[in-house]
């Protein structure tokens, strides 16, 4: 029992410390552009999440689109059918564990919806969304 305890908590603050900080790294670069921001905004980021825009291929879509709006549930990819794993880390403990990953699905995830890719306030804006849904 105290290794699944131990475990879980690892995972929790794996997943915590590399969103705390890549977090962090978007307000620093916010900051320098706009001083006055008040930081990341969880309903800004279900708009930027939800809302549908011409994308990819001409088609109208939405992260939902791919992602679904139970980020605790599989879903299936809109263009190639696969099935894409809970986006709610609370569901999927892989998820926001590595920068490298984060950094990589945001760019592909934006320039999918929005032809091009979000600053760094839609980023945190999605992220502080996806990680506080259903709390």
């Amino acid at each position: 029992m105290k290794f699944l305890i131990l475990t879980a908590l690892v995972f929790n603050f794996g997943f915590s410390a590399v969103v705390d900080d890549y977090l962090n790294t978007l307000k620093q670069e916010i900051s320098k552009e706009n001083p006055n921001s008040k930081g990341f905004d969880s309903k800004r980021g279900e708009e930027i999440f939800t809302s549908k825009h011409i994308g990819k291929k001409g088609k109208e879509i939405s992260c939902t689109s791919c992602h679904g709006i139970d980020l605790n549930k599989s879903s299936e990819n809109f263009f190639t059918g696969k099935i894409i794993e809970p986006l709610s880390p609370k569901a999927n403990s892989k998820r926001f564990t590595e920068l490298a990953e984060i950094e990589k699905w945001l760019k592909r995830n934006f320039n999918d919806v929005y032809n091009r890719e979000g600053t760094a306030l839609e980023k945190g804006d999605v992220i502080t969304y996806i990680i506080n849904k259903d709390k």
